[in-house]
């Protein structure tokens, strides 16, 4: 495989601070909702990149841990002697993301994208610096660039516990896989909400017409902020009342303010964004 054709981008902005997976639920195309022009790739994932892969680890354990680690793979190989050109893009420097700037810098990937909650960011980067030298072929490395994102999932979560382990990086690193990417409910979404819903992990792809390139372009996000939710245009959240300024504003035809539970988020949030492609890019 010519890995030199794979770009991976991260994208961070502003950081704030159940147990359904998703993969029980119905995706919106399954309810005949199909956003923009584009063809999506077998899986509708970032998996429909060749050689990318994605892994979780879902740690929920009593009343207040809810959290985990999602880890993205551009390829199986080694990636630290077989590198990926990468770009980091941030929306808002807010963020406790480690590792974007010797990205910037060379403009390359040496290990698996980590993402996992705010406060866990330090142990995760150990995890994947100790699975890349440990890495048959790493043995005399002595530097180690571990890329690692992260969103507040303090609202659901016991952050302060700090609970990830190195082990549970490894799992998730070696739960990698091509395919279906299960959603929401799990990994490094486990404990985050958006727009005063759950939210969690999402996926999706594009296909570009045959006479344009026929490349892939594949995304998966870590999603944990507010505003107001649109769906494909529709007003979703306005409709339900459910919002950041629900509360002072009432539920729609009705005078009444909406319940604590659904009008108290603010407008401020944080996503991290993976995008990778199969363009042949430099």
């Amino acid at each position: 495989m010519n890995f030199s054709a794979l770009f991976i981008t991260i994208i961070f902005t502003l950081l704030i601070t159940s147990s359904l997976f998703a993969q029980d639920r119905q995706r919106i195309r399954d309810l005949g909702i199909h956003p923009g022009i584009l063809p999506t790739g077998d899986w509708n994932a970032i998996t429909d990149v060749t050689g990318v892969k994605v892994g979780h680890k879902t740690i929920i354990d009593g009343d207040d841990i809810r959290t985990g680690i999602t880890a993205i793979l551009p390829h199986s190989g080694n990636l630290f002697r077989e590198r990926v050109p990468t770009a980091v893009y941030t929306g808002n420097g807010f963020g406790k993301a480690l590792g974007f700037t010797q990205v910037q810098e060379l403009g390359e990937l040496e290990t698996p994208i980590a993402l996992t909650n705010t406060l866990s960011i330090f142990n995760v980067a150990h995890g994947v610096a100790d699975y890349v030298l440990n890495q048959p072929g790493n043995e005399n490395v002595r530097s180690v660039n571990p890329v690692v994102g992260e969103t507040n999932d303090g609202f659901l979560n016991d952050i302060r516990q700090r609970v990830i382990t190195v082990k549970d990086v490894y799992d998730a690193i070696e739960a990698a896989q091509t395919g279906p990417v299960a959603e929401g409910n799990v990994g490094a979404g486990t404990g985050t909400t958006s727009f005063g819903f759950k939210a969690g992990i999402g996926t999706s792809s594009r296909v570009i017409p045959e006479e344009h390139g026929g490349y892939t372009v594949g995304v998966l996000v870590q999603s944990n902020f507010g505003g107001i939710l649109t769906v494909n245009g529709a007003p979703v959240g306005k409709e339900l009342g459910n919002h950041y300024l629900a509360s002072a504003l009432g539920r729609p035809g009705t005078t009444a303010e909406a319940p604590e539970d659904t009008a108290n988020h603010d407008a401020d949030g944080s996503i991290m964004i993976v995008v990778a492609t199969d363009a042949p890019v430099t």
